[in-house]
């Protein structure tokens, strides 16, 4: 199929297929293309979680509002952002930079200052929220990538972050949820899998100028 079946052929997957597993290959394949999605300055300021414990899965059925897509999916990855950016992930980053490109920091120098005064200029709410916007983004391309793979996924905000961040302990990692993604396989008798999708007509969404 090419990418426009693929995406017809994706949907929010109401009911997993509980018997059926991922490969590694598979999650491989995802774990990358998280890595690989596009971020803000490449500061790569998010964190996935990636839990395949059934029976940690059960326990947050209860903290995702009873959605048994999180423990009937094969895998769930809960999209994190760090509690706090600062000039610390700048440094990383550049590090990074001039280690893989072998980047002279003469030139690196001028960027590395730019973007440290830019992050220490904002607070904390508002960090938040520019990372939450980038876990949007790595939603969206995790679901393309999943569509292409034959993989079935669920992107889910209705859940309790609060209680989700206390039960996996995510204070101790210094993250905070915003976002999950059950992955796996549509369960035989899920009757969302053959409703036709319902868009507007390309010319009411598209703006050619």
């Amino acid at each position: 199929m090419d990418i426009i079946e693929r995406l017809n052929w994706r949907y929010a997957t109401k009911k997993f297929d509980a018997k059926r597993r991922l490969s590694e290959a598979k999650i491989d394949i995802l774990k990358q293309a998280f890595n690989l999605t596009a971020t803000s300055y490449g500061l790569q300021t998010l964190k996935l979680i990636l839990i395949e414990d059934k029976d940690k899965r059960e326990g947050l059925v209860a903290h995702a509002f009873g959605q048994r897509q999180v423990a009937d999916a094969s895998h769930l990855m809960v999209l994190c952002v760090q509690d706090d950016i600062n000039s610390k992930d700048v440094e990383a980053h550049f590090d990074n930079v001039a280690e893989i490109r072998a980047t002279p920091e003469s030139i690196l120098e001028p960027f590395r200052d730019q973007l440290t005064e830019t992050i220490n200029s904002m607070d904390i709410p508002s960090k938040r929220s520019w990372a939450t916007n980038q876990a949007y983004i790595a939603l969206g391309n995790l679901m393309t990538v999943c569509a292409v793979e034959g993989i079935d996924s669920c992107p889910m905000e209705g859940f309790d972050k609060a209680a989700l961040d206390a039960y996996l302990d995510l204070k101790a990692l210094r993250l905070k949820s915003v976002l999950l993604l059950p992955v796996g396989y549509r369960a035989a008798d899920d009757m969302f899998a053959d409703f036709k999708k319902v868009r507007k007509a390309i010319s009411e969404t598209v703006i050619e100028i």
